[in-house]
């Protein structure tokens, strides 16, 4: 990201190359500054002459030794920020602390100790930091390096949100260690399930040429608190670990390092045999454990703060341990030794199904998993999905959470919108994800919510983290759908803190992305929190799940019924019939909900008294039975249908208020992505509606608009080049 005013211009992206004055009077007088979204949420706008003028007196001169790359990221970060905001050439000091106003340092140092009491000293975590107004200085410190540069960035925040920064006392930390990014990114730059262009990775030319958005990226993540990006596919390939490969990996390394950014890789599990010329990949041969062994050694000479692996192992065709007739955690184990000298950890995905179809494939995880609670190495984490099908629209959380008590789980978290719109549909995930974490697992008990079983407190877990797939890619503003920043914002900011409300987060993003301008900023808040559940609604109501069109899961497909696995299609899952619609999952049919602590199966065990969010997850409901809203299934199927539609059409309306105050680029970006959500939309509501009506045999309340097309133009329509289709080789 550009360091100065006029990079808000985009003077290297555009034609508007404007002079420090002509910029003020556009701003002031009322056009907007031009702005393709590669900024993200670190614009830095200037602010009003006014406010320019008090920040400048409280911020003076900095003391800051910029004498190591990290402390030479917060001095050019401060140079960036506060000389966009505020018009202002930050003045540094290396030696003179007392005639400074802001004072950046570590909380050993003498110039702290002799300002912060001890007790607030100590109160500051590894990564955390602490912003104190002491007298007429501001302090920054922190145990380390990278909590000075988290601490940085909150500060240019609170000035970009005009807040006050009088008497500030924050102390801020991490609740989760690992905040990891996922990758689905291919050595070939292509991206699974991925929707904002081609992968940012250019692997051909590392490790000479380091493409500038190598830096941005960091930077971003830096500003949010991720600490660690794994850039490569779970659909793995083991060409990364030959020696030129790992090069190009040290030396994206090198560019996170700063940022306070550990790399991790994905590990095939065949890789002893592909690259190493083994006849086996046996977790338990001498010559398969030395082969990692010297793996593992060869990456940490060339990256010495290496993260670690991430394994998607027995699923979807990946190679594993079960192929041996090992274990998950044999497996994972095997690679835990070979990385816990070097503090490395395993992320061992749950995301599996066996090669054998199931009576519920909901259940699949657990049943392999749990009876390995204990066994697992303290240096691996179990990474698990959100819902035990796939990322879905909605789904229940996963059984796998609070069953493992002996074993720390990892939470994996869709940014990626492969089943929520993908990249045409603003959906603000914030919601999702908070829906998810504040959900009670009843394992130890009432209040026993996910976030407590993921950031350690609930189990007394000593590894704990999260992970979130990358909605990034090479597209300008980087997610392709500019309101998909959104989402990776959402994400940093749980991963920090999983207790953080989603009305929260997009309060702070609006404020970020669109500056002080309070109705863009409303107007921003109120599509994020409006549209997940008009998104749920208009594709996979009242628990309906998997009913999208095969392989690039790109639209609707409820008749998907032909595949090489029965649960890979729709109807394994709705089981639509003449009868009704739904899974059973309840003792009367596969019996997933046993898998659940009592208090969640009481909640969701009755169909009378179940959720209607999740009632066709666990029951096979009957076209006419009446529900409690005293519709029938039917009728409160075509309402939620209807009604998505109704909210995914009253958003461009709302955006449009917004004209004017919104610079044009971001205003037409957003408008368009508005007008196709909308048009499919109704898409999603004609074709599955059309669809489960041929089951049902039941008219269409009345007032419910009829399908725009007969079932059979719904039938016929092809996507064959879907962005973010799953390569096969």
């Amino acid at each position: 990201m550009m360091n100065t005013y006029l990079s808000i211009c985009r003077a290297s992206r555009s034609i508007f190359h404007r002079s420090w004055l002509v910029g003020l009077v556009f701003l002031f007088s009322g056009p907007l500054i031009a702005n393709n979204g590669y900024q993200l949420w670190l614009n830095y706008e200037p602010l009003l002459p006014g406010q320019q003028m008090q920040y400048q007196a409280t911020i003076g001169t900095v003391f800051l030794k910029p004498n190591t790359p990290t402390r030479r990221v917060i001095r050019d970060e401060l140079k960036t920020g506060l000389g966009s905001m505020l018009s202002y050439t930050v003045p540094f000091a290396e030696n003179n602390a007392e005639a400074s106003k802001v004072l950046i340092d570590l909380v050993d140092a003498p110039v702290i100790q002799s300002k912060v009491a001890e007790k607030d000293r100590t109160a500051i975590t590894k990564e955390g930091y602490l912003i104190l107004q002491k007298g007429e200085q501001l302090i920054i410190t922190a145990q380390t390096e990278v909590g000075l540069l988290y601490g940085t960035f909150h500060l240019l925040q609170l000035i970009q949100r005009g807040e006050s920064l009088k008497g500030l006392s924050i102390l801020n930390k991490p609740k989760i260690q690992k905040r990891v990014l996922n990758h689905w990114d291919n050595l070939d730059r292509t991206v699974e399930r991925g929707y904002a262009g081609f992968s940012i990775w250019n692997w051909h030319e590392l490790p000479e040429y380091i493409d500038q958005r190598y830096i941005d990226y960091a930077r971003a993540n830096a500003s949010i608190g991720i600490n660690g990006t794994v850039v490569t596919n779970v659909n793995a390939n083991a060409l990364v670990f030959r020696a030129d490969y790992l090069e190009k990996a040290a030396a994206l390394a090198d560019v996170f390092r700063p940022y306070g950014i550990q790399l991790y890789l994905t590990a095939r599990f065949s890789s002893p045999i592909e690259q190493g010329g083994l006849d086996t990949a046996d977790p338990l041969n001498p010559k398969v454990q030395q082969w990692w062994n010297e793996t593992v050694e060869k990456i940490y000479e060339r990256i010495p703060d290496f993260g670690g692996f991430l394994v998607k192992a027995n699923s979807e065709g990946q190679p594993g341990p079960q192929e041996y007739n090992r274990t998950h955690a044999d497996g994972a184990n095997m690679l835990a030794k070979a990385l816990e000298p070097h503090g490395g950890i395993v992320m061992w995905r749950a995301f599996v199904y066996s090669d054998e179809e199931p009576t519920d494939r909901a259940k699949q995880a657990y049943d392999e998993f749990v009876p390995l609670d204990g066994t697992f190495l303290p240096n691996v984490l179990v990474q698990v999905k959100n819902g035990p099908i796939d990322f879905q629209p909605r789904e229940p959380i996963h059984p796998l959470f609070g069953a493992m008590p002996e074993t720390p789980l990892m939470m994996e978290f869709q940014i990626t919108k492969e089943y929520l719109g993908q990249g045409t549909h603003l959906v603000g995930l914030a919601n999702m994800y908070e829906e998810i974490l504040q959900t009670d697992t009843y394992v130890e008990g009432e209040g026993s919510i996910v976030a407590k079983v993921i950031d350690g407190t609930l189990h007394d877990q000593q590894l704990t983290g999260i992970a979130g797939v990358a909605n990034i890619g090479t597209a300008t503003n980087w997610t392709g759908n500019l309101f998909g920043q959104a989402d990776w914002f959402a994400f940093g900011r749980l991963a920090w803190n999983p207790y953080t409300s989603a009305a929260a987060i997009f309060k702070e993003w609006s404020a970020l992305t669109w500056g002080q301008r309070p109705d863009v900023q409303a107007v921003s808040q109120q599509l994020l929190d409006e549209s997940y559940e008009a998104c749920v609604q208009y594709m996979t109501p009242l628990g309906l799940h998997h009913i999208m069109a095969a392989g690039h899961h790109y639209g609707p497909g409820p008749w998907v019924s032909e595949m090489s696995r029965a649960d890979w299609t729709s109807v394994y899952y709705h089981k639509a019939d003449a009868e009704g619609v739904g899974f059973d999952r309840t003792q009367s049919g596969s019996n997933a909900l046993e898998q659940y602590a009592s208090g969640f199966r009481q909640k969701y065990a009755d169909s009378d008294d179940c959720p209607l969010d999740l009632l066709l997850w666990f029951h096979h409901i009957p076209w006419d039975k009446k529900l409690r809203t005293g519709r029938t299934l039917w009728a409160e199927l075509c309402l939620q249908y209807q009604q998505g539609v109704e909210k995914a059409d009253s958003f461009l309306p709302l955006w449009e208020q917004v004209k004017g105050e919104v610079d044009e680029e971001r205003y037409r970006q957003v408008k368009m992505h508005l007008q196709i959500q909308a048009k499919e939309a109704k898409w999603w509501r004609d074709a599955c509606l059309s669809y489960f009506q041929t089951f049902s045999k039941m008219d269409f309340p009345q007032g419910h608009p009829e399908p725009a097309q007969a079932l059979d133009y719904y039938l016929q329509i092809s996507h064959p080049y879907a962005p973010g289709i799953r390569p096969r080789w």
